[in-house]
């Protein structure tokens, strides 16, 4: 064999290990009923869980904390299927967080609460279309 097929040959072997090695990493949306299930059988699991903060009848969010010092804090969640759980976060709140349409925690259960250590906001976007209206 010649050189440059031995060299093309490890080039793809380690291709093909970085993608098996970052699959780990890879999870799916899950509710967090779902979450504390994987939580129960693998402590060290980072889960994705998607939803909205909690918000009053106004539309207003409600359950945020703050710690004294502002730099960690707490809020309330209501992942998909409606099951609201309460969220800890160790950074201080992001920039425009009770504006965003959906929030991603990423984290694991400790005690009954979901500690985050990412969170992901899809903020509404000031370039959506509008309605044309016909004359």
């Amino acid at each position: 064999m010649k050189t440059i097929h031995i060299i093309g040959i490890v080039i793809v072997a380690v291709a093909i290990g970085i993608v098996i090695s970052t699959a780990e990493d890879a999870s799916a949306y899950v509710s967090f009923e779902e979450a504390k299930n994987i939580a129960i059988n693998n402590d060290d699991k980072k889960i994705h869980v998607v939803g909205e903060l909690q918000k009053d009848p106004a539309g207003h969010v409600t359950g945020i904390q703050t710690s004294p010092d502002k730099l960690s804090f707490t809020f309330m969640m209501v992942d998909e299927k409606g099951e609201a759980q309460q969220v800890y976060y160790n950074e201080p709140i992001p920039t425009d967080f009770t504006k965003s349409e959906k929030v991603v925690v990423v984290g694991n259960y400790q005690d009954n609460t979901f500690v985050a250590s990412k969170i992901l906001l899809k903020c509404p976007s000031k370039y959506q279309e509008n309605e044309l209206k016909e004359i």
